[in-house]
Protein backbone atom coordinates (compact mmCIF):
# COMPACT_ATOMS: atom_id res chain seq x y z
CA UNK A 1 0.00 0.00 0.00
CA UNK A 2 0.74 3.68 -0.82
CA UNK A 3 0.53 6.43 2.25
CA UNK A 4 0.40 10.27 1.72
CA UNK A 5 0.24 12.47 4.21
CA UNK A 6 -2.62 14.94 3.74
CA UNK A 7 -1.87 17.02 6.63
CA UNK A 8 0.04 20.53 6.73
CA UNK A 9 3.19 20.83 8.77
CA UNK A 10 2.53 22.00 12.70
CA UNK A 11 5.25 25.02 13.75
CA UNK A 12 5.33 28.34 14.97
CA UNK A 13 4.72 30.02 11.42
CA UNK A 14 1.13 28.78 11.70
CA UNK A 15 -1.51 30.87 12.44
CA UNK A 16 -2.68 29.61 16.08
CA UNK A 17 0.24 27.94 16.67
CA UNK A 18 2.70 28.44 19.93
CA UNK A 19 5.36 25.75 20.57
CA UNK A 20 7.84 26.79 23.56
CA UNK A 21 10.56 24.79 25.32
CA UNK A 22 9.19 23.57 28.40
CA UNK A 23 12.50 20.84 29.42
CA UNK A 24 16.19 20.57 27.50
CA UNK A 25 18.09 17.43 27.68
CA UNK A 26 20.89 19.37 28.74
CA UNK A 27 18.96 21.19 31.76
CA UNK A 28 16.31 18.73 32.75
CA UNK A 29 17.50 14.64 31.43
CA UNK A 30 14.74 15.09 28.05
CA UNK A 31 13.61 16.95 25.67
CA UNK A 32 9.69 18.54 25.48
CA UNK A 33 8.08 21.36 24.44
CA UNK A 34 4.40 23.29 25.91
CA UNK A 35 2.02 23.62 22.25
CA UNK A 36 -0.79 25.96 22.40
CA UNK A 37 -3.19 25.08 19.52
CA UNK A 38 -6.30 26.84 18.36
CA UNK A 39 -8.74 24.23 18.08
CA UNK A 40 -9.23 24.72 13.83
CA UNK A 41 -5.34 25.34 13.11
CA UNK A 42 -3.93 23.54 10.44
CA UNK A 43 -5.81 20.35 9.25
CA UNK A 44 -8.56 20.20 11.64
CA UNK A 45 -11.65 18.48 12.12
CA UNK A 46 -15.14 20.55 12.98
CA UNK A 47 -17.82 19.40 16.02
CA UNK A 48 -21.13 20.24 15.51
CA UNK A 49 -21.02 23.00 18.62
CA UNK A 50 -18.79 24.96 16.92
CA UNK A 51 -21.54 26.66 15.27
CA UNK A 52 -24.68 25.13 16.75
CA UNK A 53 -25.80 26.22 20.45
CA UNK A 54 -26.09 21.99 21.62
CA UNK A 55 -24.12 20.70 18.69
CA UNK A 56 -22.27 17.48 19.43
CA UNK A 57 -18.68 18.10 20.60
CA UNK A 58 -15.57 16.51 19.28
CA UNK A 59 -15.19 14.02 21.97
CA UNK A 60 -18.54 12.50 20.89
CA UNK A 61 -17.62 12.38 17.56
CA UNK A 62 -18.20 8.40 16.11
CA UNK A 63 -14.84 7.58 14.75
CA UNK A 64 -16.52 5.38 12.17
CA UNK A 65 -16.86 8.17 10.01
CA UNK A 66 -13.65 9.04 10.56
CA UNK A 67 -12.03 5.95 9.07
CA UNK A 68 -13.04 4.44 6.04
CA UNK A 69 -13.27 4.30 1.96
CA UNK A 70 -13.44 7.88 0.52
CA UNK A 71 -13.89 9.37 -3.34
CA UNK A 72 -11.48 12.50 -4.26
CA UNK A 73 -13.50 14.97 -6.65
CA UNK A 74 -11.06 16.60 -8.85
CA UNK A 75 -12.24 19.98 -9.09
CA UNK A 76 -8.71 21.42 -9.59
CA UNK A 77 -7.10 24.25 -10.31
CA UNK A 78 -9.35 26.40 -8.46
CA UNK A 79 -9.91 30.19 -8.88
CA UNK A 80 -9.84 32.65 -5.73
CA UNK A 81 -13.21 32.86 -3.94
CA UNK A 82 -14.68 30.20 -6.35
CA UNK A 83 -18.40 29.18 -5.28
CA UNK A 84 -18.45 25.49 -6.10
CA UNK A 85 -21.84 24.50 -6.68
CA UNK A 86 -23.56 21.56 -7.57
CA UNK A 87 -23.08 21.69 -11.42
CA UNK A 88 -19.32 20.98 -10.42
CA UNK A 89 -20.09 17.96 -8.65
CA UNK A 90 -22.16 16.95 -11.51
CA UNK A 91 -19.82 14.64 -13.02
CA UNK A 92 -19.00 12.81 -9.71
CA UNK A 93 -22.83 11.89 -8.56
CA UNK A 94 -22.60 8.57 -10.35
CA UNK A 95 -19.40 8.04 -7.51
CA UNK A 96 -21.43 9.75 -4.66
CA UNK A 97 -24.00 7.36 -2.56
CA UNK A 98 -25.46 7.81 0.71
CA UNK A 99 -22.65 7.19 3.54
CA UNK A 100 -20.18 8.39 1.14
CA UNK A 101 -16.48 10.42 2.39
CA UNK A 102 -15.84 12.84 0.17
CA UNK A 103 -12.49 14.89 -0.35
CA UNK A 104 -12.60 17.47 -2.72
CA UNK A 105 -9.48 18.03 -4.62
CA UNK A 106 -8.73 22.24 -5.38
CA UNK A 107 -4.75 22.37 -5.34
CA UNK A 108 -5.41 24.91 -2.86
CA UNK A 109 -2.98 23.88 0.11
CA UNK A 110 -0.77 25.09 -2.00
CA UNK A 111 -1.44 28.82 -1.39
CA UNK A 112 -0.36 28.01 1.79
CA UNK A 113 0.60 29.99 3.91
CA UNK A 114 -0.19 33.12 1.77
CA UNK A 115 -2.63 35.82 2.98
CA UNK A 116 -4.84 34.59 -0.20
CA UNK A 117 -4.87 31.03 1.13
CA UNK A 118 -7.40 32.57 3.75
CA UNK A 119 -8.80 35.45 2.20
CA UNK A 120 -9.71 33.88 -0.90
CA UNK A 121 -10.53 29.81 -0.77
CA UNK A 122 -12.77 28.30 -2.35
CA UNK A 123 -16.04 27.34 -0.90
CA UNK A 124 -19.05 25.39 -1.49
CA UNK A 125 -22.26 27.59 -2.16
CA UNK A 126 -25.38 26.68 0.43
CA UNK A 127 -27.37 24.77 -2.54
CA UNK A 128 -24.09 22.13 -2.95
CA UNK A 129 -24.18 21.78 1.34
CA UNK A 130 -28.15 21.02 0.96
CA UNK A 131 -27.60 18.47 -1.20
CA UNK A 132 -24.79 16.79 0.42
CA UNK A 133 -27.19 16.57 3.38
CA UNK A 134 -29.96 15.20 0.64
CA UNK A 135 -27.67 12.56 -0.95
CA UNK A 136 -26.65 11.64 2.98
CA UNK A 137 -23.08 12.34 2.24
CA UNK A 138 -21.42 11.40 6.07
CA UNK A 139 -18.09 13.32 5.50
CA UNK A 140 -16.63 16.34 3.43
CA UNK A 141 -13.06 17.35 3.22
CA UNK A 142 -11.82 20.56 1.63
CA UNK A 143 -8.06 22.01 1.32
CA UNK A 144 -9.31 25.51 2.26
CA UNK A 145 -9.25 26.63 5.61
CA UNK A 146 -12.90 26.45 5.79
CA UNK A 147 -15.76 24.88 4.06
CA UNK A 148 -17.42 28.81 3.90
CA UNK A 149 -15.96 32.19 2.96
CA UNK A 150 -14.65 33.34 6.54
CA UNK A 151 -15.30 36.89 5.70
CA UNK A 152 -18.91 36.63 5.27
CA UNK A 153 -20.42 35.01 8.92
CA UNK A 154 -23.76 34.82 7.09
CA UNK A 155 -22.67 32.37 4.30
CA UNK A 156 -19.65 31.03 7.17
CA UNK A 157 -22.63 29.81 9.28
CA UNK A 158 -25.51 28.88 7.10
CA UNK A 159 -23.07 26.27 5.66
CA UNK A 160 -21.67 25.35 8.50
CA UNK A 161 -25.27 24.74 10.32
CA UNK A 162 -26.40 22.85 7.23
CA UNK A 163 -23.96 20.55 7.46
CA UNK A 164 -24.03 19.58 10.74
CA UNK A 165 -28.04 19.46 10.83
CA UNK A 166 -27.52 17.31 8.43
CA UNK A 167 -24.99 14.95 10.16
CA UNK A 168 -21.88 15.47 7.65
CA UNK A 169 -18.68 15.81 9.26
CA UNK A 170 -16.11 18.23 8.03
CA UNK A 171 -12.40 17.94 7.59
CA UNK A 172 -11.07 21.29 6.71
CA UNK A 173 -7.05 22.25 5.39
CA UNK A 174 -6.36 18.81 3.79
CA UNK A 175 -3.01 18.92 1.93
CA UNK A 176 -1.58 16.95 -0.84
CA UNK A 177 -4.43 15.55 -2.59
CA UNK A 178 -2.73 16.16 -6.24
CA UNK A 179 -0.24 13.05 -5.16
CA UNK A 180 -3.28 10.94 -5.07
CA UNK A 181 -3.50 8.89 -7.81
CA UNK A 182 -6.69 7.14 -7.35
CA UNK A 183 -10.37 7.69 -7.38
CA UNK A 184 -11.17 6.22 -4.10
CA UNK A 185 -8.64 5.44 -1.16
CA UNK A 186 -8.69 4.88 2.71
CA UNK A 187 -9.17 7.74 4.61
CA UNK A 188 -7.78 8.35 8.34
CA UNK A 189 -8.39 11.15 10.04
CA UNK A 190 -8.81 11.38 14.12
CA UNK A 191 -9.81 13.75 16.03
CA UNK A 192 -7.88 14.55 19.87
CA UNK A 193 -10.55 13.50 22.41
CA UNK A 194 -11.12 16.94 23.89
CA UNK A 195 -13.63 16.97 26.42
CA UNK A 196 -16.18 19.48 25.50
CA UNK A 197 -14.29 20.51 22.40
CA UNK A 198 -15.15 22.17 19.12
CA UNK A 199 -12.76 20.60 16.98
CA UNK A 200 -8.88 19.96 17.30
CA UNK A 201 -6.13 19.70 14.95
CA UNK A 202 -6.00 15.90 12.98
CA UNK A 203 -3.56 14.31 11.22
CA UNK A 204 -5.25 12.89 8.17
CA UNK A 205 -3.95 10.32 5.52
CA UNK A 206 -4.71 8.36 2.54
CA UNK A 207 -3.82 4.90 2.02
CA UNK A 208 -3.73 3.85 -1.72
CA UNK A 209 -3.88 -0.21 -2.79
CA UNK A 210 -0.79 -1.03 -4.93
Amino acid sequence: MRIVDLSLPINDEMPGVNISTARTLEDDGWNATTLQLYSHCGTHMDAPCHFLPSGATIDQQDLSICVGPAEVLNLAPSTTSQLIDVADIEPFKNRIDPGSRLLLRTDWHKKYPSPEYRSGLPRISLQLAEWFVETGVAMIGVEGPSVADVNNMEELTAVHQTLFRGNVLIVEALAHLDQLTQNTVQFIGLPLKVTGGDGTPIRAIAIEDD
